[in-house]
């Protein structure tokens, strides 16, 4: 999420961001992530995801040294994980060069930050 419109056009985005993955937080079920370039660990810039299962592969691992770069969590969802489910589970359909995109677009109308 977070790359393109609902008619699949790019939109713009500022210059790519230092990978974090480091932060000892682990790609678990309903957590978000930054996505990047497999072959490139700072080049994240709009595009996240959530973790529909816990992704441990996904994890920063130093003894991997590159192949262990990871995937940044940044935030968890801590209410309505059962609307995530139901994404997850929304007919999708290639479109163009683009691969399994929903149907009906899934929009996120609204998100605030929660501190503990």
């Amino acid at each position: 999420a977070g790359c393109y419109d609902r008619a699949l056009q790019a939109k713009p985005t500022l210059a790519p961001i230092r990978n974090e993955a480091f932060n000892q937080l682990k790609n678990r079920k309903g957590t978000i992530a930054m996505s990047r370039r497999v072959d490139y660990a700072d080049s994240a810039t709009s595009q996240f995801f959530f973790n529909l299962s816990d992704n441990e592969m996904l994890d920063h691992d130093p003894e991997k040294g590159d192949d262990g770069l990871g995937y940044c969590v940044f935030g968890e969802i801590v209410g309505g994980l059962d609307v995530l489910e139901q994404i997850a589970r929304t007919k999708v359909a290639d479109q163009g060069e683009f691969q399994n995109v929903p149907v009906v677009p899934i929009v996120i109308q609204s998100i605030e930050k929660v501190q503990e």
